[in-house]
């Protein structure tokens, strides 16, 4: 049965609650070592959906290992991309900036591996996402003291993520709850020796650390990343991803006014710019 109003509101609830990851990282890494952050993010996250997933139906070797490989992509190169940029001290509204091009990614790797084509208009509107990501990194290299390899950091978690969305359209048969479940597991593991060798693997007992940990898994993933597997079950890929560039305004107001981070007329001119070559490549995607 067709429900309208469905889609706007996972819409509303996906961008609220995927602009809180963002945010979610920046405040935890106040009071822990990002790669402490993100361990017990995933592992908590696949312990609470463990007894859920259980439940289902039996999970082979296969499909584990099928969920392993989109957790390397869509989880530990993805979130730890930005989370490390945003550790390393890139402003938090241009990390989320550049998960704009994730769409693009999307469109791009789409025509080859789901067989939609690639149009003019979809080119066009890649150049002009480019050339608004370059117009907003200017003047944030120029207010920033982040190193400049940390920039790169978000972009290969852009490409990684568009990556493994095109892929989790493929790879039918589990359900949401065992998805999510083996891949923040999955996730765990592969943050375990980074958290081991950085900040350690047991977080400081302080509201900081303690509440950042409970809003990045209450939120940041179990809310968005919920939600992004049934959205990306009922609508196609394209239009899922177009979901993300729409939690970049709010991500930038929330960082201005949270963390008193910049928010000058360059980067929103290239947030303006960006936008249009993403509704250029996803506007012509049907449900």
């Amino acid at each position: 049965m067709q429900r309208p109003w469905l889609f706007p509101l996972l819409a509303a609830a996906m961008v609220i609650s995927w602009s809180g990851g963002f945010i979610g990282i920046r405040f935890a890494t106040e009071g822990a070592a990002v790669e402490t952050m993100l361990f017990w993010r995933s592992l908590a996250s696949g312990l609470i959906l463990l007894p859920f997933a259980l439940r289902g139906p039996a999970i082979g070797a296969r499909a584990a290992l099928a969920q392993g490989l989109l957790s390397f992509l869509g989880m530990f190169l993805y979130l730890g991309g930005f989370s490390w940029a945003i550790a390393l001290r890139v402003p938090t509204g241009l990390v989320a900036l550049m998960a704009d091009l994730v769409p693009l990614a999307i469109a791009a790797l789409a025509w080859p591996m789901l067989g939609q084509r690639w149009t003019g208009r979809q080119a066009l509107g890649t150049l002009i996402g480019i050339a608004g990501v370059a117009l907003t990194t200017a003047p944030a290299l120029r207010l920033g003291h982040a190193p400049l390899y940390a920039y790169a950091l978000p972009v290969l978690g852009m490409v990684t993520f568009g990556l493994a969305t095109v892929l989790q359209k493929r790879s039918p048969g589990l359900g949401i709850v065992q998805r999510l479940c083996l891949q923040c597991l999955w996730a765990a593991l592969f943050f375990s020796p980074f958290a081991a060798l950085g900040g350690g693997l047991v977080p400081p007992m302080t509201f900081v650390a303690l509440g950042g940990i409970a809003w990045l898994v209450l939120v940041a993933t179990l809310a968005s990343w919920g939600i992004y597997y049934l959205c990306l079950r009922l609508y196609p890929p394209n239009r899922v991803a177009a979901l993300i560039y729409l939690s970049q305004p709010l991500t930038m107001v929330w960082a201005h006014l949270v963390f008193a981070e910049p928010l000058t007329l360059g980067m929103i001119a290239g947030l303006v710019v960006t936008l249009g070559g993403v509704a250029l490549v996803s506007g012509q995607e049907t449900a």
